[in-house]
């Protein structure tokens, strides 16, 4: 039975290293190519869909719900279309964390319930704050330090579409407390270098429980901890003082891996809101 089992796991990873190349080398075919119609002839007919709902990768997991994302990465589809999408999945008072999108303009659509959002621009712009309605939407201009929470107490959910195939994405209090941390100490006023890390140990994955106003209101309590898997990694240059680990920066960037959402209301509860969107029909 043991061998059974390693054999499986070892076929396992074989066969998802082996989709990544074969995604890799379609991607590549598909930037090279020279005009639409070659691009259309090499994609087959299913891969122009991409679900959602029963996602393989492109998941971002915290502790109060996920994220799903469809981009030039996991759906090759829209290369050279300059279009991408995520949608998000909130549990009550899940907090899309501050972030910011490096290559894209955001807009974003609130499915079944208000969001709280607000974004900042460059130095010296105001603060721009909304709640977003059910069935409104609010755009995020490129770069803009940006987010989103869910005010009420049920699950809710998000479409967010992007003008380009490659958004990108950085969660703000994991970058800035990623670099070294006697900067971060420094332009925080003096901070020790302990101080920093504990902090930054502290620091929750996107989707995140969000304010305690919220939390209050629901009759929910903050886990301690939540989930902290999506620290920055460390090399020589921005490691941690003694005494403290985080994850090590590999030699080479691998692709991201799939993190399997948690069986939560968040994706439950958003399940049932398209269900009523299409008057209950599957």
């Amino acid at each position: 039975m043991r061998a059974t089992s390693a054999g499986l796991v070892t076929l396992a990873l074989i066969s998802a290293a082996y989709a990544q190349e074969s995604n890799a080398d379609l991607v590549a075919k598909l930037r090279a190519a020279p005009a639409h119609t070659d691009r259309i002839a090499l994609l087959t007919d299913n891969q122009f869909v991409f679900d959602f709902l029963n996602p393989k990768t492109g998941i971002t997991t915290g502790s109060a719900g996920h994220t799903v994302s469809a981009n030039s990465e996991n759906y090759p589809a829209v290369i050279g279309n300059g279009v991408s999408m995520t949608i998000g999945f909130l549990g009550p008072c899940g907090l899309n964390t501050p972030h910011t999108h490096p290559r894209a303009t955001e807009i974003n659509f609130a499915v079944n319930a208000t969001l709280r959002t607000g974004f900042l621009a460059e130095n010296g712009a105001r603060f721009v704050f909304n709640d977003v309605p059910a069935g409104s939407v609010t755009i995020f201009p490129q770069g803009v330090i940006h987010f989103e929470q869910n005010q009420g107490c049920e699950p809710a959910m998000f479409v967010a579409a992007f003008n380009h195939e490659d958004p990108g994405v950085d969660q703000i209090a994991q970058r800035y407390f990623g670099l070294p941390p006697d900067v971060v100490g420094a332009t925080l006023g003096g901070l020790g270098v302990e101080e920093v890390a504990g902090l930054e140990a502290k620091i929750p994955n996107n989707v995140a429980y969000g304010t305690d106003e919220c939390l209050k209101r629901c009759g929910l309590t903050r886990p301690d901890p939540q989930l902290t898997s999506q620290r920055q990694p460390r090399n020589d240059g921005n490691v941690l003082p003694a005494g403290f680990s985080g994850p090590l920066a590999p030699s080479s960037t691998p692709a991201k891996a799939a993190t399997t959402p948690p069986a939560s209301t968040a994706t439950t509860g958003s399940k049932a809101a398209i269900k009523g969107m299409r008057g209950g029909k599957r």
